[in-house]
């Protein structure tokens, strides 16, 4: 996994509309949270994705975009935003090339994908990177608290 003050790889990947969504275009506009998860609709990623949405006004306060990425496809993504009211991007990484980008790698002999947060200043470098494979609402309590010491800066 990347360390904080290494430069936030750019890449370019389809969000749920299946539109491109090209990650450079943030970079020197907004503080990001990029958030890795292992699939839509399972029971502790439904429950991430649920804690950003229900934390989002608190990202938003410190003018943070919040995006989460998984393998899962465009169409996945969009029923999976629609059913839970996400009003962030989700993008849709199928072959795991951003993942690796980002050193993330599935544990247990790879049948568990990463659950993995990056906080990301404007000049494009991790701030903050923070793993919670199992602890979904500290996964996004310690993110936020990572935002919230960057703005402070």
């Amino acid at each position: 996994m990347l360390k904080p003050n290494t430069k936030a790889p750019l890449f370019t990947l389809k969000d749920q509309s299946g539109e491109l969504f090209d990650f450079k275009s943030l970079i020197g506009q907004k503080t990001i949270v990029l958030f890795f998860y292992p699939k839509d609709n399972t029971p502790g990623c439904t429950a991430e994705a649920c804690s950003f949405r229900d934390n989002y006004a608190g990202f938003k306060a410190y003018d943070a975009e919040v995006i989460g990425i998984s393998s899962d496809s465009s169409d996945s993504h969009q029923a999976f935003q629609n059913k839970h009211q996400l009003p962030y991007r989700l993008l849709a990484d199928e072959n795991s090339t951003v993942a690796k980008l980002y050193g993330l790698k599935p544990s247990m002999l790879g049948l568990l994908k990463p659950r993995v947060s990056f906080v990301i200043d404007q000049d494009g470098l991790i701030q903050h990177a923070f793993s919670a494979q199992l602890g979904v609402h500290k996964h996004i309590d310690e993110t936020l608290r990572a935002v919230q010491r960057l703005a402070k800066v």
